[in-house]
């Protein structure tokens, strides 16, 4: 039920924001729009200033008279807005076989035409650019100042690779790394689908490690590929009269050791005091600049009565931007994920890159979305604007039904000073719009088999 939840408010913020646009501009150039929709299929319930809030559908022979109805429809995978005089999603032609009203689409000149159309994408780009802007504002950004490995996990990839602690990272094929957040965009991003070389320093000389991308996880959801230095399992909070409280731990202990393994992870600190029920287990914390010897009996639950989080204690720097230039580093944000998501594009025609490891639906972006809005608000609304982003690329390719494919005609007809006839932008739609499906379905299916 979360994931439904914040699935609707998720789809329904960015479906707005860009159909938003498309209504703005239409009504700016007094052309009329006789549906603002959230939602494709039967009309659930709506408002208009001829019949005021109504459920259900309204009369076949309905008029809103230039008045716009604006309805929550039955399924929440996207909208639309139903501009007079266009063919959209809706297939209505009733128009057809009349003379174009100066209030309809069809009669705008050119120019018009391309910015209605391109209003949504125009809209998502400004979300994205207005969420980027404010991270880069209020928070800056957070960067990680190492690429050596405080640790390796015994039989996992990064073992079978042979990497080892204390390792210093230079370069991933080639491309020099400075902090991990370059590191693990290297590997994971622009590397996608390609072996890996590693040019890594180790004690004081210089070796190549080559890893097969096969070896390599997809990322990083169920277990680190790779460990930093200096990254640890911290309590976030501790509960009254739990086996943590009696142990003496609080707020802001970092583990350092747990029943003689040296710590990570949350996940992998959880996985110990859930294997030992009712067992004292030896405990080695950071307090501050102490360290302390303690020990800590899980319940018969396996628990222990504290939230984990997970820490860096290693050198971390914040570069900040100022108001302006905030803007300009939100402008960066958008171009460098516009050629990263056209480059994985590439990968995945060229085939080094599985489709199912891209692209992603309902499903995906359900998880992710409740994902991000648990680790907080600013992390829920990145991932808006990162979705805004792909949603804004994704409609203005030329593909018939989306907004890049309605440009393409707009300018085709202006090229040539006359309309395409309706039949053929029926069809063109139908064919579209079945494609879309038929990829809608088959998206659906790669989430579900890759849960």
């Amino acid at each position: 039920m979360e994931y439904v939840i914040y699935f609707v408010i998720t789809i329904g913020i960015l479906v707005f924001i860009h159909e938003f646009g498309h209504f703005i501009a239409a009504k700016s150039f007094k052309m009329r729009v006789d549906i603002f929709a959230i939602g494709f299929g039967k009309r659930l319930f709506g408002w208009n200033k001829l019949t005021g809030f109504t459920f259900g559908e309204l009369d076949k022979d309905f008029n809103g008279e230039g008045n716009t109805d604006y309805r929550i429809c039955l399924l929440p995978l996207g909208g639309y807005v139903k501009i007079a005089g266009m063919v959209d999603e809706s297939f209505d032609t009733k128009f057809a076989n009349e003379k174009p009203k100066p209030y309809e689409f069809r009669a705008r000149p050119t120019y018009q035409k391309v910015v209605v159309i391109t209003a949504g994408v125009i809209m998502n780009l400004l979300l994205s650019l207005m969420i980027f802007w404010g991270a880069n504002f209020f928070k800056g950004k957070q960067i990680t100042k190492t690429t050596t490995l405080g640790y390796v996990v015994p039989n996992s990839p990064a073992d079978s690779i042979g990497l080892l602690r204390n390792d210093k990272i230079l370069a991933v094929n080639k491309k020099p790394v400075n902090n991990w957040g370059e590191l693990r965009s290297q590997i994971f991003i622009y590397t996608a689908g390609v072996d890996v070389d590693f040019k890594i320093e180790r004690n004081g000389k210089i070796i190549h490690l080559k890893a097969l991308r096969s070896i390599i996880p997809a990322s990083e959801e169920n277990e680190m590929f790779l460990i930093p230095s200096g990254i640890k399992p911290a309590v976030a909070a501790v509960l009254a009269n739990s086996p943590a409280e009696k142990a003496g731990l609080k707020a802001n202990d970092i583990f350092l050791k747990l029943n003689g393994v040296e710590l990570y992870s949350p996940k992998q600190t959880t996985k110990i005091i859930s294997s030992n029920k009712n067992v004292s287990l030896p405990l080695v914390i950071q307090r501050d600049k102490d360290t302390l010897s303690l020990a800590v009996t899980p319940g018969s639950d396996g628990m222990i009565g504290i939230q984990i989080a997970q820490v860096f204690t290693g050198q971390v720097d914040f570069e900040t931007f100022g108001f302006f230039a905030s803007f300009y580093q939100g402008w960066l944000d958008i171009v460098k994920m516009t050629k990263l998501t056209f480059n994985m594009l590439g990968k995945v025609i060229n085939g080094d890159v599985a489709f199912g490891k891209v692209f992603g639906g309902p499903v995906k972006i359900a998880q992710f979305a409740a994902q991000s809005a648990n680790a907080g608000i600013s992390s829920f609304l990145v991932f808006l604007a990162l979705l805004s982003l792909s949603l804004a690329i994704l409609n203005i390719l030329p593909f018939p039904v989306l907004d890049g494919g309605h440009l393409i005609i707009i300018l085709i007809e202006g090229i040539f000073r006359r309309e395409i006839p309706i039949k053929i932008k029926i069809a063109i739609q139908n064919a579209g719009f079945a494609i879309l499906l038929l990829l809608m379905a088959y998206i659906i299916y790669s989430d579900i088999i890759n849960l």
